[in-house]
């Protein structure tokens, strides 16, 4: 996320509040610039451009094969062609990537190819073919690198037989607009695939399947990135049976017949996965520890109230923000509370936004422009929900330009209208995709009261 990139617009600098200074540094920063500046900081840590494993493989005798899925897959390639040709030159390296619409990086032996997210389309599911022949023929002396990160699973939508795409898409549209966890939403659509749950690796083995991720899960279970198509898969065609009915959403009578059959599950724990390895690069909690580690050298104490956060988006932000008022009657020098995870959002009105935008909403509504807080929130992929702005950030202020522009904040958040609410006060962060994804990252700065 430079900011020399063509596609970072800056929050205006309109109601900026007083500069602090925090710590020995002595500089006085604005609170609004500093958390701008503390956002890309933490998107920095994660982005591909600085992660490597330990170690490239060593060329196999035979073909390697590289296939990935995500938002950041695209920048993942990228990087590991770079340090691919600078280690070891004259070894060769094909293969197919998958990325959202916009979030592509430049290749020169990788293909990467585009598709919808988060409601998958054709060529998504036209993408997951393309990986499916990539890999299949291959033989144990053949080597496939598996690039996964958050996003993939809608990337690589291709319905198990007999199941068609609208379908599956019908499916995935309800579970996301009930607000159910993305650990929900995965399960089911690993047991309507042809590629997750392991498939991607069955299809490649005999050769060995080396996965590399950038997790946007809470927990960061390797199986439930992109739905985990290269890694065994533990649920059961049972368990997305229950959560639909969790939810009460109704099945077409071919989705039905496929879960209450055998869909193939068990032969997604053979003997092939012994000599596969996964490794995860980046998660959200790399993100907070940069951030962390920015603010304590300026002096500033900090809590990290989990990296793993889930639950309804508002919910959070008023529970937050209750937590932001009692720490602010406590403390005698600047405090940030950091948090990550994936919250969600139950849909009851017709109002525009994403999650972290509805968390900032609720957050806002509990503080009421309470004197010395400020709050950022952003979706580290750069794209909040299906909208085109990150997050957005507030600070004191905007409470009483809120109420001078006639904004009622309860009233945007009943409709589910954070985007609009926060439009208006020019609060938005735009950033356009920034090829990583470690979901979101929130940072309320408080500051003491003045004497």
């Amino acid at each position: 996320m430079s900011a020399n990139s063509p596609n970072r617009v800056l929050v205006p600098a309109s109601g900026e509040p007083g500069a602090f200074t925090p710590g020995p540094r002595g500089d006085a920063l604005a609170p609004r610039a500093w958390l701008r500046q503390l956002a890309e900081t933490a998107i920095a840590a994660v982005h591909p451009d600085a992660l490597s494993p330990e170690a490239l493989p060593e060329p196999p005798p035979g073909r390697t094969v590289v296939v990935g899925a995500g938002k950041a897959a695209a920048a993942m390639a990228a990087a590991l062609e770079r340090a691919w040709r600078a280690r070891q030159p004259e070894a060769p390296l094909e293969g197919v990537v998958v990325t959202r619409y916009g979030h592509g990086a430049p290749c020169r032996h990788i293909e990467v190819l585009e598709a919808a997210h988060p409601m998958p389309d054709e060529l998504g599911t036209q993408a997951a073919r393309r990986m499916l022949e990539a890999v299949s023929g291959l033989g144990e002396d053949d080597l496939v690198i598996a690039l996964i990160s958050g996003g993939g699973s809608a990337l690589m939508s291709l319905p198990a037989p007999g199941i068609s795409l609208a379908e599956k898409q019908a499916i995935n549209r309800e579970l996301l607009r009930c607000g159910a966890p993305i650990r929900e939403i995965n399960t089911v659509r690993r047991h309507l695939s042809a590629i997750k749950g392991g498939r991607l690796a069955a299809t490649a083995h005999p050769a060995r399947v080396l996965t590399w991720l950038i997790s946007d899960v809470p927990g960061d279970d390797p199986t439930l990135v992109a739905s985990g198509p290269t890694l065994p898969d533990a649920s059961t065609a049972a368990d997305a049976l229950a959560i639909l009915a969790r939810h009460a959403i109704a099945l077409p009578d071919a989705i039905r017949r496929h879960l209450l059959g055998d869909d193939g599950a068990a032969a997604l724990h053979a003997p092939g996965f012994a000599r596969d390895a996964s490794r995860v690069l980046a998660r959200a909690r790399d993100a907070l520890q940069a951030a962390r580690v920015a603010a304590e050298r300026r002096g500033i104490e900090v809590r990290l109230l989990g990296d793993d956060l889930e639950g309804e988006a508002r919910e959070l932000g008023r529970a937050q923000g209750r937590m932001a008022l009692a720490a602010r009657d406590e403390i005698a020098r600047p405090l940030l509370l950091l948090s990550g995870g994936e919250t969600s959002v139950t849909v009851r009105g017709d109002g525009r936004g994403g999650r972290n935008v509805e968390y900032l909403l609720g957050l806002f509504t509990t503080l009421q422009g309470a004197e010395g807080i400020h709050a950022l929130a952003i979706d580290t992929d750069g794209i909040d929900g299906s909208e085109d702005n990150a997050g957005a950030l507030f600070d004191p202020g905007d409470w009483h330009r809120a109420r001078a522009a006639g904004l009622d904040p309860v009233a945007h958040l009943s409709r589910n209208d954070a985007y609009t609410f926060f439009e208006a006060l020019d609060d938005l962060i735009v950033t356009g995709p920034t090829r990583t994804n470690v979901n979101d990252f929130r940072a309320i700065l408080v500051l003491p009261r003045t004497p």
